[in-house]
């Protein structure tokens, strides 16, 4: 988390736009941020699903957006941060997620507080949130097929019946284990209050940077999870037959992005040196989050 000093350092000119795919009904708030930012002397960059919404605008893709501003309010639920994450380029764009969802376990802003929020970082009072990022890259006979980015976790899993995927796993090349399961989870911190939670993971606090491998329904009782340090490089080889359309292994990202695998494809996981950099306006108290989002201590 950067400190206030940092902050001080910092001069939000170009600031992004970008919301859920359904914001036509939000469009009077989009309108009014603009006006916002602009009479703050900013130059406005607005995304495709909202500049048709608004007056001589022009719409960006979002990928270019994350090229050019300096700040990005990113207006949604949780589904649009990962989105906005998975874009992101090598240049160092800060995000404001506002809530637009439902749970929100990453915003702290609200439609309610989203003005109050934006004249604190104008006046530099506030901290970043950084978190970790998954570099997963796919090969297919040895070469490159494709590269994501990731911000909660990726899923190796089989067709729409469960059936055993068998999997090959290595962490910098040191085998861990042949698994035989329904499936496989890799998750950061920030994804561990996720799809593998529900899969009976840990909760990994987001200040740590770790890998979290989270095996689905493992033939073995004794195949249980791990953490691992996130400057390890992990490979896993899909080892299963893709018989039929009902059997075919595929790759999910963030719940999101489904790639289809074969066998002898590898997949390798390391942390990416991008971080998604969240604007908040003080230390996230995470316990709070946990109770609030998760319902600890209810009855």
């Amino acid at each position: 988390m950067e400190s206030n000093t940092q902050a001080d350092k910092l001069n939000f000119q170009k600031v992004g736009i970008i919301t859920k795919k359904n914001i036509k009904t939000k469009i009077g708030l989009v309108r009014k941020l603009k006006r916002y930012l602009e009479s703050r002397g900013c130059e406005v960059f607005l995304d495709s699903n909202s500049a048709p919404f608004v007056l001589n605008t022009k719409g960006y893709k979002k990928t270019q957006i994350l090229e050019i501003v300096d700040l990005v309010v990113c207006l949604g639920g949780d589904g649009t941060i990962l989105k906005t994450a998975r874009r992101l380029s090598l240049k160092k764009v800060y995000v404001l997620p506002v809530n637009l969802g439902t749970l929100g376990f990453l915003t702290e802003s609200t439609t309610e507080t989203m003005f109050k929020h934006l004249d604190r970082v104008f006046k530099k009072q506030f901290v970043v949130d950084d978190r970790m990022l998954m570099r997963i890259t796919v090969y297919r006979k040895g070469s490159k097929v494709d590269t994501f980015l990731c911000l909660n976790e990726a899923a190796i899993t089989q067709g729409s019946f469960a059936r055993i995927i068998e999997m090959d796993i290595e962490v910098n090349k040191r085998k861990i284990i042949l698994l035989q399961a329904d499936g496989l989870i890799v998750a950061t911190p920030t994804g561990s209050t996720g799809h593998s939670l529900s899969a009976g993971g840990p909760i990994v606090h987001p200040k740590m940077e770790a890998f979290i491998l989270m095996p689905i329904c493992p033939i073995s009782l004794a195949n249980r999870p791990i953490i691992i340090p996130s400057d390890r490089q992990i490979s896993i080889t899909v080892l299963s037959e893709n018989k039929d359309e009902t059997s075919r292994v595929g790759l999910t990202l963030d719940g999101q992005v489904v790639f289809p695998l074969l066998n002898g494809d590898e997949i390798k996981i390391r942390a990416s040196s991008r971080k998604l950099r969240i604007v908040r306006m003080t230390g996230q108290n995470y316990y709070k989050m946990l109770r609030t989002k998760l319902g600890w201590g209810r009855t």
